[in-house]
């Protein structure tokens, strides 16, 4: 499995009412990191022919982040079936390594011209594999 990385400082805009992130946020960056990742990996032809919609969203809190804190986030695809997939993200401490919070999503393959699920090509099966 290839793991993509991305890093990031907490700012104040990312801080809820008890100076801690924001839950949302957490789900905005397994969001985010995800479409950076799909990004990284395929052409524009094919993101302008397939696209992924969230089917199920699962996160576990482990600790909290604070302002001005270095985040490492971390993904991968741990598995995929014929229009689905299954992706990982942990977010990280970057200065005590320390795991703040996991999530497991579940996606679904999409094509363009029909708006409706379409089998995973092999081909991109192995970029992310």
């Amino acid at each position: 499995m290839q793991t993509y990385k991305q890093e990031l400082t907490v700012t104040k805009d990312h801080l809820d009412h008890l100076n801690h992130v924001n839950n949302i946020e957490y789900v905005r960056w397994v969001q985010d990191i995800a479409e950076a990742h799909w990004n990284s990996k395929t052409t524009e032809d094919i993101r302008n022919t397939y696209y992924w919609v969230l089917l199920s969203h699962h996160i576990q809190y482990k600790a909290e982040a604070l302002l001005g804190d270095a985040l490492l986030l971390k993904t991968y695809a741990v598995k995929s079936g014929a229009v689905r997939s299954t992706r990982t993200v942990n977010i990280y401490n970057k200065s005590t390594n320390k795991l703040l919070s996991t999530s497991e999503t579940i996606w679904c393959f999409m094509s363009h011209k029909t708006n409706r699920p379409v089998r995973i090509p092999d081909e991109l099966t192995h970029l992310f594999s």
